[in-house]
């Protein structure tokens, strides 16, 4: 694979993104061939340890860019009292309202759930942590990231945090949107409240199926420096590097980030 020549489209993920094809290339905990999925599992560490910083605690968590998936929620539902759940792709939010609603067919996330618990202290909690996240998940709702208001028409509550996990990079044509959009969450961030990213690093294009979408090409510098422009200051920043040959990716590193929004003054 490689990247393609435009930038894709919203309205490209609108028309063709595939949900379950997408959740089966990259969120089994293991592939075809019995191998590890490293770069989940690698995330669901760094997610684990950057909900469990001190103050890391609060009553709405948005999370924007959800997609189908709700590996960035289990750590988190453990911290906060509400979550609002945003994506712009119709068939991403009906994926995820499959799961919330145990519908037949929806994807299997137990043993990604299980890893997490796992890192918590106790595996056989799964059950009952996916129940806590069922309930926690208050609204699916579509948004639009480049949009000034989000989820135009709804208007969101102020936020003690905002997740937002392999989106924005896809979403952001150039880095003078990518810094535009962090404004955007920013403002629905309460002071004193945080930002929790999770991003690729140098990647240009990701893959699956017969599909290639760009990726914003960014670098750790990039990323704090849009969040600190955005109103936060960095409070974690830890990169890991994605060393595996991966011909659905030409990303070198993940970043996760957690930063908290500035007191307004006077």
């Amino acid at each position: 694979m490689e990247a393609p020549a435009v930038f894709t489209e919203a309205e490209v993920y609108q028309r063709s993104f595939n949900p379950q094809e997408y959740l089966k290339e990259f969120y089994t905990l293991s592939d075809s061939q019995g191998q590890p999925n490293a770069f989940l599992m690698q995330s669901l560490r760094t997610l684990f340890k950057m909900f469990s910083l001190e103050g890391m605690k609060g009553d709405i968590l948005i999370d924007i860019g959800c997609g189908p998936t709700i590996y960035q929620l289990l750590s988190a539902c453990e911290h906060f009292q509400e979550i609002i759940a945003l994506d712009y792709t119709d068939q991403n939010r009906r994926e995820l309202e499959r799961w919330l609603k145990k519908e037949a067919g929806a994807f299997d996330w137990q043993p990604v759930v299980k890893y997490v618990c796992e890192l918590e202290g106790d595996r056989e909690k799964w059950a009952e942590k996916e129940e806590k996240l069922r309930k926690k998940v208050k609204q699916v709702l579509k948004c639009d990231v480049t949009k000034a208001n989000l989820a135009d028409p709804v208007s969101l509550p102020p936020a003690d945090c905002i997740v937002s996990t392999l989106c924005l990079e896809a979403a952001c044509k150039d880095l003078a949107t990518f810094r535009s959009v962090l404004r955007n969450i920013g403002a629905l961030v309460k002071p004193g409240g945080h930002l929790v990213m999770l991003t690729v690093l140098q990647e240009t294009y990701y893959g699956f199926g017969n599909q290639v979408f760009s990726c914003l090409y960014l670098e750790r510098n990039m990323v704090e420096e849009a969040v600190e422009a955005a109103g936060f200051d960095v409070k974690f920043s830890e990169v890991q590097q994605y060393l595996i040959k991966d011909p659905r990716t030409d990303c070198t590193a993940t970043l996760g980030l957690v930063a908290r929004k500035r007191a307004i003054t006077g």
